[in-house]
């Protein structure tokens, strides 16, 4: 294999995206669980109505959350 290479400055900027871009995926997740706490919440307080847990399984389904 051929040696490659990068000026520092540049990896230096390569490095800053990439932290840029896993800060931002690490908000997104955070505001899902956000959400996930709310609706969780909201079944907990016994706002939703569900008698078995499949029932509370589809609840959570409708809303965005994904059950394993």
């Amino acid at each position: 294999m051929e040696t490659i290479n990068i000026p520092k400055y540049k990896l230096g900027q390569v490095i800053a995206d990439v932290e840029k871009l896993v800060s931002d995926v690490e908000d997104l997740a955070g505001n899902q669980d956000d959400a996930l706490k709310h609706r969780l919440s909201d079944i907990k307080k016994g706002e939703v109505e569900g008698k078995t847990e499949k029932e509370l399984d589809d609840y959570l389904k409708k809303r965005g959350v994904k059950i394993d």
